[in-house]
């Protein structure tokens, strides 16, 4: 942080909201006079401008920066200068003169131009005063809310929008053109609303609060605005200051500047503006609009507001060359790509200062460096455990034909039938004829009216529900589709499991063997097999029209509940994840039946290697990925942490500590599908979800949370989550009996997607 510019002031500007643009910036002078300085060339002698009776209480620059427009306010006038003709004419001896758009409005606290710089806002008192820029004329009056108003700005992609905040802790959408009130929010904070700012990009409303918070909703449509989420600038300094030292090395150090720093502060939101910045990539330049700048009373605050999160702070007290320790208002202009200005004033000091903050600081912050993947750069190392295989003697093989061998009276291994309780047939064999080849351009099932070509990845979400099955008074505590998407497996809490059709069409094929409620289904890559765990601590696996389990795995295998099991690395094994303890199992299924020995079970399992997670934690969720070749097995533990595991080397590659405020309870991998096509590196996408901490998408690369979804309501009940095949949308259940469908892009829900379910939705 540099300072480019200290302007001692004749009186205390702590509250007086300041104006600066990319050229120029703004100070009263003797209350009624105003000094512009150059930002360019700060020795250049400032532009006096003369004009007001009282003293100036707001002042702004204009947008569009051709020409340089400045609007200043007083009790008595309301004044528009144009920098550049002002300019001309002091040079030319002349008195600078403005244009008065506004008379007597009160005190004015807050002022900002439109877009097009054609209309000004005028905030006085509980009321607004639209203005025009061209001429003293007062277009609308704005009187709504309860309290005094304390910003107002009008919406960038809506001229006619404009949205204000007030002490009454609520903000209010205007429409212009009706001067009505289109949306009004609920009493957000119990400290009155200081700053709004709105993300273009995405749509978004961002205001703040004198108590630190942060509210951010979605402005897609002005009638329905919803919130996105909410942050608490405390809570995030707090929990960026624990990450700090967990990668710290110096624990004396840290321990001194704990003890120093622990006397707590309140952060008012003062300003918000947006933190882009072009970073360097291998392709091409990309700008991250997700930074947002919040200014407070102790410095600079850099927050991603995709994940809710504190990249990092920049105190005043750690640059002891500034002029101020404390800001009590900041003005932050937009439009700036390297570096940005920051005018603030002293908080107790008659001071006002040009700072200057590079943004290429930030770029070690910001870069996403390359570290793990689902794809494996290597084959399997020669002493790994996925090299594990079965030795010969671990398998039945049949006897050879020739031997001799002492016999029962009846040696055939499968008794047939005598076939007197079949009915006869009637009708002899005939062939078919006519029959018409299916051509490969139609695909689709004439029956279920499912389509079996590429999954649409253009399409949007799914709205309309296709048929609803119930399941009794049974409640569903796992289901999961086949890799070809004909069938449904469903797990219920009676101990059995259903197999349907993914049409939901005809009585589904009941499997009962369990004693408790069962955990987690997964299919095998061929769909010839597939598993069910219960809580009865057994794990069973069934082969395609069995109608008993071909392996059973129970008998105090397991010493705690099954939190997962599937097969991987493209079904050579199973995972089963139990207490601490990640298993990996070969096995082995024989599907031969000897109806006299119908006891003994010919299919082989034999554990490989069973992993440790760190601190011998329990796991509460864990995920890995069998349609292709992958190391890669994330493990979350009790303890709220996320763990790498690496099977090719056995170990546990990297841990991620705290991931949420609550233990994870679901972790999903975007896994893909054989019916879609997507980049290589959107496979490394995964989410977690935690009670009362809602949902959050990382990078398996980096390691770090890429975008945050807070909008379904999860406070007690675990709730899952489902990646679509295309990777473009997002499905999580919720304890409001909807489902919700958010885009990967944005941390925002679907509306059209909202569907309200007659039970609690777990997805």
């Amino acid at each position: 942080m540099l300072e480019k510019l200290s302007l001692t002031c004749d009186r205390l500007l702590s509250h007086l909201q300041l104006a600066c643009c990319l050229s120029h910036c703004g100070v009263p002078l003797q209350g009624k006079d105003l000094l512009v300085y150059s930002n360019t060339d700060t020795e250049e002698e400032p532009l006096l401008l003369t004009g007001h009776h009282a003293e100036i209480s707001a002042m702004t620059f204009g947008n569009r920066g051709r020409p340089v427009l400045l609007c200043s306010a007083s009790a008595d006038y309301v004044i528009v200068w144009d920098i550049e003709v002002c300019r001309r004419r002091t040079q030319e001896g002349k008195v600078a003169a403005g244009k008065v758009i506004g008379s007597l409005l009160g005190d004015v606290v807050y002022l900002s131009f439109c877009v097009s710089d054609e209309r000004v806002a005028a905030c006085s008192g509980a009321a607004v005063y639209i203005l025009s820029s061209k001429k003293h004329e007062v277009i609308s009056t704005l009187s709504s809310h309860l309290a005094p108003v304390t910003s107002a700005e009008f919406c960038p992609w809506s001229p006619d929008i404009l949205v204000t905040i007030s002490e009454d802790r609520t903000f209010k959408v205007w429409d212009l053109k009706t001067e009505a009130v289109c949306f009004q929010s609920f009493v957000l904070s119990a400290s009155p609303l200081l700053s709004v700012f709105f993300l273009e990009e995405n749509r978004h409303l961002i205001t703040g609060s004198t108590d630190g918070q942060l509210w951010c909703f979605s402005l897609s449509d002005v009638t329905k605005c919803h919130m996105v989420t909410k942050m608490d600038l405390q809570k995030m300094e707090k929990r960026h200051q624990m990450l700090q030292r967990n990668v710290s090395h110096d624990e004396s150090a840290v321990t001194e500047q704990s003890a120093v720093d622990n006397v707590e502060t309140s952060k008012p939101v003062l300003k918000i503006a947006s933190c882009s910045s072009n970073m360097d990539t291998s392709n091409d330049h990309k700008r991250d609009n997700s930074r947002l700048c919040v200014g407070s009373t102790d410095g600079l605050y850099v927050v991603d507001l995709a994940t809710s999160e504190l990249l990092t702070a920049i105190y005043f007290k750690e640059y002891t060359n500034l002029s101020i320790t404390m800001a009590g208002s900041w003005f932050i202009p937009p439009g700036q790509d390297d570096s940005m200005l920051l005018l603030a004033s002293s908080l107790f000091t008659q001071c006002v200062v040009l700072l200057e903050v590079c943004l290429c600081d930030f770029r070690e912050i910001w870069a996403c460096g390359e570290g793990f993947s689902v794809f494996p750069s290597s084959p399997a190392l020669p002493e790994s455990p996925l090299n594990a295989e079965f030795k010969k003697k671990e398998i039945h093989q049949p006897e050879k034909k020739g031997g001799i061998k002492e016999q029962p009276l009846v040696f055939h291994s499968r008794v047939k039938s005598s076939g007197y309780t079949n009915a006869p047939r009637r009708t002899m064999f005939s062939p078919k004829t006519n029959v018409q080849k299916n051509s490969f351009s139609k695909k689709t099932h004439t029956k279920t009216g499912l389509l079996l070509r590429d999954y649409p990845g253009d399409d949007a979400a799914p709205t309309i529900p296709h048929i609803h099955q119930s399941t009794g008074n049974r409640p569903v505590y796992c289901l999961q589709y086949s890799g070809d998407g004909k069938q449904i497996l469903c797990g219920l809490g009676d101990s059995s499991v259903l197999l349907y059709k993914s049409s939901l069409t005809g009585n589904p094929t009941v499997y009962t063997g369990h004693d408790k409620p069962v955990s987690s289904v997964s299919w095998s890559l061929n769909r010839q097999r597939w598993l069910s765990a219960s809580e009865d601590q057994t794990l069973r696996i069934w082969t395609h029209g069995g109608p008993e389990p071909a392996i059973i795995m129970g008998d105090n295998t397991f010493s705690k509940p099954i939190r997962g099991a599937q097969f991987y690395y493209l079904d050579k094994f199973l995972l089963v994840g139990s207490g601490p303890s990640l298993n990996l199992y070969l096995y082995n299924v024989d599907i031969t039946r000897d109806d006299i020995k119908r006891y003994k079970q010919r299919s082989v399992v034999r554990l490989v290697r069973s992993f440790m997670t760190t601190s011998a934690t329990d796991i509460t969720a864990w995920s890995a990925i069998n349609d292709f070749f992958s190391h890669i097995v994330l493990v979350c533990g009790s303890d709220r942490s996320i763990q790498v595991f690496d099977m090719n080397k056995g170990t546990v590659a990297s841990e991620l500590p705290d991931a949420h405020s609550r233990a994870v309870h679901c972790i999903t991998q975007n896994k893909g599908s054989m019916f879609s096509t997507q980049a290589p590196d959107s496979y490394n996408l995964f989410l977690t979800n935690a009670v009362t901490d809602g949902m959050k998408i990382w990078d398996l690369r980096t390691l770090r949370c890429v975008r945050r979804y807070e909008n379904h309501l999860n406070r007690c009940h675990p709730c899952s989550s489902a990646i679509s095949p295309c990777g473009s949308f997002i499905a999580t259940g919720s304890e409001d009996n909807c489902a919700y469908v958010y885009d990967i892009r944005s941390s925002s829900y679907l509306p059209q997607a909202f569907r309200d379910t007659r039970t609690q939705c777990s997805v």
